[in-house]
């Protein structure tokens, strides 16, 4: 593939149709300015002084200046020119806006002092050893305050240029008297003391590097005024509230929620509140949830006259189409149904969309038991009969169901239900309380372990029986008969006696 010349691109590069002008003559036409803007110190506070010498120095040169202060090293960020470029030069229209939108008064913006001159290869060097010293004394000022039982904790040291003031910054909350621990430190350093209060944000501004975000941190790079923020923007903008992740280095919450806290609540405005009646071109609803930044809604539909499930659906909406509940297409998918709850107050909206709940919920039960072949809820009974033929309340459950009780096994008493004076002579006795009618004896409940039953002794041999096939009445003997199979089967011994490891009693006979 052929590469073409662009003529825009060509005419740039022939020396005809420029200037011909190389680095030094274009330095050259620069004029020293007359004042200049600065960073010093270790909160990085900000400055402009006059400058009076010859050289031109450039953005993120590095100077020495005499602030209100001491002499120390500051670095240059503007010439305060109209040619504002890279990312250290501003104008100076700009830098007041900067300011006024960053605090205004609180900025710290100073303008007592005046720029000495570029700094060299030496006032470097010995910024350097000046930074080193204060680094290698903090433990020994530590030690200090813990002996003068100084009740703050030392954070950082800074010691100017030419080491006349040594600056102590300590984390308090609260007033503390410092003269005594001031007065030791200047009889050790032998120069000027101030001691410095921070707070808990100032001490991250100090001390920290990085943020979670992988960025340098908002108050060490760039804030001068780190204005408090509330909770309000953290439920606003995150989805959590986990103090792990809404938390800066300095255990407050993070000043870059109050970046975007004016777009959140601008959007969040246009959104309904929760619980709201909206309309929507699939019938009415009320507001469930919203998600902020996508602009959406979701709706939980009025339930229909013709809606199975008794209870309407869940659908996601823009919040540029919702519109009035009772101006959108009525509930349901039949043509000419209407809204019944258009119009309604939404007091007695809300009780028929709780009582449209409950509806649905037994609904859907009546046709899980119609699935499974049980009786539908309008079907269960409400009172079951008693034991003399009355009807006995049932306790219903809140989903009106019949409540199940535990049934308790009834023990079976010992001798045969007592004989009915006015039956008729010769007629079976009545069976005992608690037995069934079943196909077999009542007295053979062996256990199948192949025991032997010649203690019964053919007393079953004259048990009545009935037309049916049911067993007729127990004998006396029947309890006693189940307790010792009832024995046998537990390894009790049955009838072996005491002499063969047995409960006692007399030997079966054979």
């Amino acid at each position: 593939m052929s590469i073409f010349p662009l003529p825009m691109f060509e005419r740039d590069a022939d020396p005809k149709f420029r200037d011909a002008l190389t680095d030094e003559e274009i330095y050259a036409r620069l004029k020293p300015p007359t004042s200049i803007v600065v960073k010093f110190g270790r909160m990085k506070l900000i400055g402009e002084y006059p400058y009076r010498g010859d050289a031109k120095p450039g953005c993120g040169s590095k100077l020495v200046v005499r602030t209100f202060r001491a002499v120390e090293i500051a670095e240059m960020l503007t010439t305060t020119c109209s040619n504002s470029g890279c990312g250290k030069s501003v104008s100076r229209s700009e830098m007041l806006d900067y300011i006024d939108n960053s605090g205004g008064r609180d900025y710290p913006f100073q303008t007592n002092g005046e720029i000495l001159r570029v700094a060299t290869v030496e006032d470097l060097n010995s910024a350097t050893a000046c930074a080193d010293k204060a680094r290698t004394e903090l433990a020994r000022v530590r030690e200090i305050a813990a002996s003068r039982k100084f009740p703050a904790k030392i954070v950082d040291l800074e010691l100017t240029l030419d080491e006349s003031l040594l600056l102590v910054y300590y984390l308090s909350d609260e007033r503390i008297d410092f003269r005594d621990l001031a007065q030791e430190l200047a009889r050790t350093f032998h120069c000027r003391i101030e001691m410095r209060q921070v707070g808990a944000r100032d001490e991250a501004r100090l001390v920290a590097d990085y943020e979670r975000c992988g960025q340098h941190c908002c108050c060490k790079n760039f804030l001068k005024v780190l204005k408090p923020i509330s909770m309000r923007s953290a439920k606003v903008q995150k989805a959590t509230l986990d103090p792990l992740k809404i938390s800066g280095r300095c255990g407050r919450l993070m000043c870059c929620l109050r970046y975007e806290d004016s777009t959140y609540e601008e959007l969040r405005k246009r959104l309904p509140k929760n619980k709201t009646r909206v309309g929507t071109a699939e019938g009415p609803g009320t507001v469930v949830d919203s998600k902020i930044l996508v602009q959406l809604v979701l709706v939980r539909l009025d339930p229909a006259p013709n809606d199975p499930m008794g209870f309407g659906r869940e659908i996601a909406v823009p919040v540029e189409e919702l519109m009035d509940p009772n101006e959108c297409p009525p509930a349901g998918t039949v043509k000419g149904d209407s809204d019944p709850m258009r119009g309604m107050d939404p007091r007695r909206v809300k009780a028929k969309l709780a009582a449209a709940g409950r509806d649905g919920k037994l609904a859907k039960q009546d046709r899980f038991r119609e699935k499974n072949g049980g009786p539908s809820a309008a079907a269960a009974p409400t009172s079951a009969p008693s034991a003399d033929g009355a009807a006995a309340p049932v306790e219903l459950g809140p989903d009106g169901q019949p409540i199940k009780k535990k049934r308790r096994r009834r023990r079976k008493k010992k001798g045969g239900a007592p004989a009915d004076p006015n039956a008729p002579a010769g007629a079976a006795p009545a069976p005992s309380a608690g037995i069934e009618s079943s196909g077999v004896d009542s007295g053979d409940f062996d256990s199948g372990d192949g025991a032997d039953d010649a203690d019964d002794g053919g007393s079953d041999e004259g048990a009545p029986e009935s037309s049916s096939g049911s067993p007729g009445a127990a004998s006396a003997d029947d309890g006693a008969r189940r307790k010792r199979r009832r024995r046998r089967r537990r390894g009790g011994g049955g009838n072996r006696g005491p002499e063969q490891g047995g409960a006692g009693g007399p030997p079966a006979q054979g």
